[in-house]
């Protein structure tokens, strides 16, 4: 989040207190989930029958109602407007800074080995006396998108834990580690520099 603030992109995001814990502003949560994919991977190839691991002929941008009992359904910008989730402004503002955020984060991963499949934003409104920002107010993190391997393809995300493929500890460990967030760990747990 701090990246993102530094390169324009306003976040619910002010300080870090602690590994566990940051200080964000309050925001009203629009009931969306914003998803951006590079890659043809889960839902999108189950969906079209595109196999697995197809680079997209551009990025594609899709939206989900947020609404867990329902599963998150897809939804189009006709059901956002007409229901009042978010105004055809915002939706712009949406995919703006979607796409804004994901050629940051694939140069970012891209320099580190990892190649972004895709990743889920949600966003929010943040309101500053009479004015109404968007603003992301959400996580970017294993568990909201899909990273691989850029050589071997291996997956580093939540997928691990989703397809019961094991060591997700270790893929979250892996990505925090190429990214420069942790140190790697000998096998006595002295820090290796």
């Amino acid at each position: 989040m701090q990246n993102l603030n530094a390169i324009g992109v306003p976040t619910h995001y002010i300080k870090t207190l602690n590994m566990r814990e940051q200080l964000v502003r309050d925001v009203e949560i629009i009931p969306l989930e914003v998803v951006c994919r590079n890659v043809a991977a889960g839902s999108l190839s189950t969906r079209l029958g595109i196999e697995e691991g197809t680079p997209l002929p551009r990025s594609i941008i899709e939206f989900y109602y947020k609404k867990d009992e329902l599963g998150d359904p897809m939804v189009a910008e006709e059901h956002i407007t007409a229901f009042n989730w978010a105004s055809t402004q915002e939706i712009d503002d949406l995919m703006a800074l979607t796409l804004r955020i994901n050629d940051y984060l694939f140069g970012m991963f891209g320099a580190v080995g990892i190649k972004l499949v895709d990743f889920k934003l949600e966003f929010g409104r943040l309101y500053e006396g009479d004015m109404v920002r968007t603003v992301v107010a959400d996580e970017i993190s294993p568990d909201s998108a899909r990273l691989w391997d850029v050589q071997t393809n291996e997956k580093m995300d939540k997928d691990r834990f989703r397809r019961d493929l094991g060591n997700v500890t270790e893929a979250y460990v892996e990505v925090a580690r190429r990214l420069g967030i942790v140190k790697q760990q000998a096998a006595g747990g002295e820090s290796v520099h």
